[in-house]
């Protein structure tokens, strides 16, 4: 019986006394903002226009966090960028350009002289052809404006490689043909 009165006098005290903690009753509120979480997004489609998965950014403290859901994927290890420019035009999706590379470094997270911000680390799927992936690109920022913004005046897009990327290799890490791509876009 005293375990229930302790509990009930405690959820009165909790449901009650917000007024304990700072602020009387006929004093002014003022407003609580955080800021606003910068989210992108794009959806991911092969060389025949079939769409095969989704990709979500969200910028954080750390960078920004991707997360990458695709079905279809063909076996074995592919690079993955950010590519420059945001439009994916099939079959090859040379429209999306180079690497997203706004400092002009060179390819690969091995290379002396790089990497580019683009640069992302490989995916490999399931035996089902599914990836599911997170990761933070530390060094690349939602917020228009900035140098290092994937979403600039042009756009960025997503693209997927035929091969694996080999982190060093100037300009593209011998990752081969673009087999998917997805424009990166605001989703706030």
């Amino acid at each position: 019986m005293w375990k229930n009165l302790i509990v009930l006098g405690s959820m009165t005290v909790l449901l009650s006394g917000c007024g304990f903690f700072g602020m009387a009753e006929d004093e002014k509120q003022i407003p609580v903002a955080a800021p606003e979480t910068l989210k992108a997004a794009a959806n991911v489609v092969d060389n025949e226009g079939n769409e095969i998965g989704h990709m979500e950014l969200t910028e954080g403290s750390d960078g920004v966090l991707i997360s990458l859901g695709l079905t279809k994927v063909p076996e074995g290890e592919h690079g993955i960028h950010i590519h420059e420019v945001g439009k994916c035009e099939k079959p090859t999706f040379e429209s999306a350009g180079a690497h997203f590379n706004p400092l002009e470094k060179q390819h690969g997270i091995e290379n002396p002289k790089g990497p580019h911000l683009g640069d992302l680390p490989n995916i490999a799927p399931e035996e089902d052809g599914t990836v599911q992936v997170e990761f933070v690109a530390k060094n690349l920022t939602l917020e228009p404006g900035m140098e290092n913004s994937i979403l600039d005046k042009d756009g960025s897009a997503i693209v997927i490689h035929e091969g694996p990327d080999d982190y060093k290799t100037d300009p593209s890490g011998n990752s081969g043909d673009r087999i998917a791509c997805g424009v990166i876009s605001s989703s706030k």
